[in-house]
């Protein structure tokens, strides 16, 4: 963790702050792949954001800290489509993998997993996040232009499918021959740009709707990933706080009436093929993957999402809605 001083005089030698500013700097918690910061400028509070090149995970997961820049690329360039749904970019400094943006209050924009966790579950705002990822996929959908200042497949593969997919194929060798091939099929499309972690917990819940955070995972490649991930989480969290499993579910459906509709770029039913065993995989990765849930803790919890999501994957699921299905029916099994 680099010291409060050292992240101030980074950004006086980058020329964002005065060479006699003393402002106060907060670190921010939650940061797995990052070092976060609350900066209280006199134009107001920012947020401070720099890389690691080790994550905090348990296992050894590390990734070039030029994430950082594609991570720019995606608030700047989703934001000429989702508006202030994304955050704005106020100043970067390549040469020190860092960048300073908005900052939301969080007694405006709470972060949307601990509301869920407390049971605050509107599926309304589910749906608002699914039309705001369809506008951006919608938006940035066959642009060679996007395309090209996105060549980020190298880290999309450290990222996400070797440490989820790849990795769940290691511990799961019987699985294999169904998850390798969906890593390799998704790491060749290209169809539009792709957050890659869009999960509740870098999405707040803001008064005029959702604010995504969080975009390290940039990659022009197959927005299914995106609206599987979410997806993903919503059901996890049925596991998670049982009592309000009913309001997650409908959260989960409204998630998906709300983005299909807005596929303009291919069939919408293509995509849900494709993003239902991107879901089930996830599934299965956030109990057996290099990233493991945090909630998702007991072994009791732990064994029931491993065998349905081995379940899952197995037997192929053509539809979200589909696994939707057998998740509820074996959550009214346990």
């Amino acid at each position: 963790m680099p010291s409060e001083t050292e992240i101030v005089e980074a950004l006086k030698a980058a020329g964002y702050l005065a060479p006699d500013a003393r402002p106060r700097l907060e670190c921010l918690t939650g940061g797995v792949s990052s070092d976060v910061f609350r900066l209280d400028t006199p134009a107001g509070p920012v947020c401070v954001k720099r890389a690691l090149a080790r994550l905090r995970v348990a296992a050894d997961w590390r990734a070039p800290v030029i994430r950082s820049q594609y991570e720019v690329e995606w608030l700047r360039t989703a934001r000429r489509f989702a508006g202030a749904a994304v955050p704005e970019i106020l100043f970067e400094d390549r040469s020190r993998n860092l960048f300073v943006m908005s900052f939301y209050d969080p007694q405006t924009h709470p972060v949307w997993k601990p509301e869920l966790a407390a049971g605050r579950v509107d599926p309304g705002f589910a749906g608002q996040v699914g039309r705001m990822l369809a506008t951006i996929h919608a938006g940035t959908a066959g642009s060679p232009e996007i395309a090209a200042r996105f060549e980020t497949t190298a880290l999309f593969e450290d990222l996400r499918l070797a440490p989820f997919l790849r990795r769940c194929a290691e511990v799961h060798p019987a699985l294999a021959h169904r998850l390798i091939p969906l890593a390799d099929r998704t790491a060749a499309a290209r169809i539009a740009l792709v957050h890659g972690d869009v999960s509740p917990k870098n999405i707040l819940h803001g008064p005029d709707g959702p604010v995504l955070l969080d975009a390290e995972c940039a990659w022009y490649g197959d927005p299914a990933f995106d609206l599987a991930f979410c997806s993903a989480h919503l059901l996890l969290k049925c596991v998670w706080k049982p009592d309000h499993a009913p309001a997650y579910l409908d959260a989960f459906y409204a998630l998906q009436r709300a983005y299909l509709p807005g596929v303009a770029w291919e069939s919408p039913a293509d995509l849900d093929s494709r993003a239902a065993p991107l879901a089930a995989a996830i599934l299965l990765a956030r109990v057996d993957g290099k990233s493991p849930a945090d909630y998702v803790r007991t072994p009791e919890d732990k064994g029931f999402v491993r065998d349905v999501a081995k379940r899952l994957v197995a037997e192929g699921t053509p539809a979200m809605a589909a696994l939707a299905a057998v998740w509820k029916e074996a959550l009214g099994t346990r």
